[in-house]
């Protein structure tokens, strides 16, 4: 069953949204080959905590980070690692969400560090575009494959994989919520979206082969055929006059 929330459940949503929009920026000033990604896992934490508000990822499932920080060719829940150096070229995406009073915000950007490849711009490019096609869907009245065929869709037409045993969902008191988000056609209408539902909507793809495995690390998500990957996300409340990205800060 999908929620409706109430009009406090969304302002509590909306400043998780502002607090994890506005560490996304901080720590995207922070990227640069040198760095690692156990170092930004840490000032991402002590930026949500000074901001108000909670890393409710980390211990979840027993994960030991605040934000699962993949590089290149992770497409999910790479561990962060102070041994893990950052270096001209690579892209690095970050994924976390923050707790407000309870109640949950989840976005993931995905950042070039210094210059890089023709291949990691236009996936990153592909993946950002997906997700602005897909929320462009997310108005009371559609349907939720609405969403998901128009992200799948999009990338496929790029000559880029949609991973398909992972997906978005629904989001709120609880990280994961229902419903499952795919990010490809589902066959089906699917719910019909409704003002008050809150969706994370994450297009997770690669330049490759979307069949994709558990590394040796047991957490972090990578293609079978070790293609460049890359993860977008955003929050997304319906309302009676379109999306609003909670979880975006200009």
């Amino acid at each position: 069953m999908i929620e409706i929330k109430s009009k406090r459940e969304i302002e509590l949503m909306r400043e998780a949204g502002k607090i994890l929009g506005e560490m996304h920026n901080r720590v995207g000033e922070k990227i640069k080959p040198g760095i690692s990604t156990g170092e930004l896992d840490e000032y991402a934490e002590k930026i949500m905590r000074k901001l108000g508000g909670f890393p409710s990822m980390k211990g979840l499932y027993d994960f030991p980070g605040c934000c699962c920080i993949s590089v290149n060719e992770e497409v999910i829940h790479g561990i962060p690692d102070r041994r893990r150096i950052l270096k001209e070229g690579d892209i690095v995406s970050i994924d976390t969400c923050t707790s407000f009073h309870g109640y949950n915000s989840d976005a993931t950007r995905t950042w070039a560090v210094g210059n890089v490849s023709d291949d990691a711009k236009k996936i990153m490019k592909v993946c950002y575009d997906a997700f602005w096609k897909g929320a462009e869907q997310a108005v009371e009245g559609n349907h939720l494959n609405d969403i998901c065929s128009t992200i799948g869709n999009y990338v496929e037409s790029q000559g880029c994989g949609v991973i398909t045993d992972y997906c978005g969902h629904g989001i709120g008191s609880e990280i994961h919520m229902d419903p499952e988000v795919p990010n490809y056609d589902l066959h089906r209408k699917g719910p019909k979206l409704c003002a008050g539902m809150v969706l994370a909507v994450e297009p997770m793809i690669t330049l490759g082969s979307p069949e994709v495995h558990t590394g040796p690390n047991g957490w972090s998500v990578i293609p079978d055929d070790g293609s460049l990957s890359c993860h977008y996300e955003n929050t997304i409340l319906i309302t009676e006059n379109g999306p609003e990205i909670l979880s975006l800060v200009n």
